[in-house]
């Protein structure tokens, strides 16, 4: 037995050579120091060694326990320092890791320096629900029943009577059905229309709106507003024009134009808004006295007028979260 003795710490002395870290070590340990392990298996022998034998055995065995568990500890301790060490240092000659800051989508960028100069206008901002109803959406509006807006190819219909609003006008109506006149205001947010995608539409996009209505409202005060606006925005050298137009909640209804000229192409007129006179009807159905109060509405695209200021021919970029393309913003 005692041979056996040491023959194992003899053993358990050249295994210890080849412990490195602490995989290596759970090896030595399962080996030798585990349930089933050579050491345990000589302490659990201890019962079959002859009485007059044991003193001497036991004292054998209790100086091998001692020596491999103490050592196993030990250098457990060892490399648990030096791991924690290795996972906590800092290796200065690997080169700098710099913080990513992100920035406004351009789409927001687009809406926020709208707003801010409807604001300096004299204009409030107002906000509604996205899911609307029919009411509210079309027929306050003046929208015809036999209008071709309210067909299912343009409209996402949720219910026969609530839909997802195709334009920010509903909340246009909220504003007159709550706030006696004067009102001046803009409405901003995301509006769906039920379109096939391509380089030019979507079937979800950010409209702005404009209500002015008040004792003494004009067109030529519609006019000089949108001409503000587009020499603030795209600049006081803009090229600019007016159309006549139609609009069912607007008469008489206007288009304005700018002169866009991409680089590498022909220059030519673009469409950036809609405007016109409030209808008649429109103020009746908030119940506003028409005979009193006149008004005046407009109402652009943020996709559409980021594109023209910033020269993107495909509106779906917009919408992609491409890196490459919002870094450029």
């Amino acid at each position: 037995m005692l041979e056996k003795i040491e023959s194992t710490r003899n053993n358990f002395e050249e295994d210890l050579k080849k412990v490195t870290n602490l995989e290596t070590l759970e090896e030595l340990r399962l080996k030798y120091l585990s349930r089933k392990g050579i050491v345990t298996q000589i302490i659990d022998s201890l019962k079959d060694v002859p009485k007059e034998d044991k003193p001497k055995v036991g004292k054998a065995i209790n100086e091998l326990k001692k020596f491999t568990f103490s050592t196993y500890e030990e250098l457990k301790e060892k490399f648990e320092k030096e791991h924690t060490k290795a996972e906590s240092s800092i290796d200065l000659t690997l080169p700098g890791r710099t913080k990513e800051i992100g920035s406004k989508h351009i789409i927001t960028q687009t809406l926020d320096e709208i707003k801010n100069i409807f604001k300096g206008l004299g204009f409030s901002v107002y906000e509604g629900p996205e899911l609307e109803s029919d009411y509210n959406n079309f027929e306050a509006l003046n929208f015809p029943d036999d209008h071709p807006a309210r067909d299912m190819q343009d409209t996402f219909f949720i219910t026969d009577k609530f839909l997802l609003r195709t334009h920010t006008s509903p909340v246009q109506v909220r504003l007159m059905q709550s706030k006696k006149p004067p009102l001046r205001a803009i409405m901003p947010g995301k509006v769906f229309r039920n379109e096939a995608v391509s380089a030019k539409s979507f079937c979800l996009f950010h409209q702005v709106e404009g209500l002015y209505v008040d004792t003494d409202v004009t067109f030529a005060e519609l006019k000089g507003t949108l001409v503000a606006f587009v020499k603030q925005f795209f600049g006081q050298d803009v090229k600019y024009r007016f159309r006549p137009s139609f609009f069912p909640f607007t008469e008489p209804s206007a288009e304005m134009d700018i002169w866009w000229e991409p680089k590498g192409k022909e220059g030519r007129w673009m469409e950036i808004l809609g405007c016109g006179m409030v209808d008649p009807n429109v103020l009746k159905n908030v119940g506003i006295d028409p005979e009193k109060y006149v008004g005046y509405a407009f109402g652009m695209g943020i996709e559409r007028t980021a594109m023209r200021k910033y020269g993107i021919d495909d509106i779906r970029i917009l919408f992609d979260n491409d890196k490459r393309f919002l870094r450029q913003f």
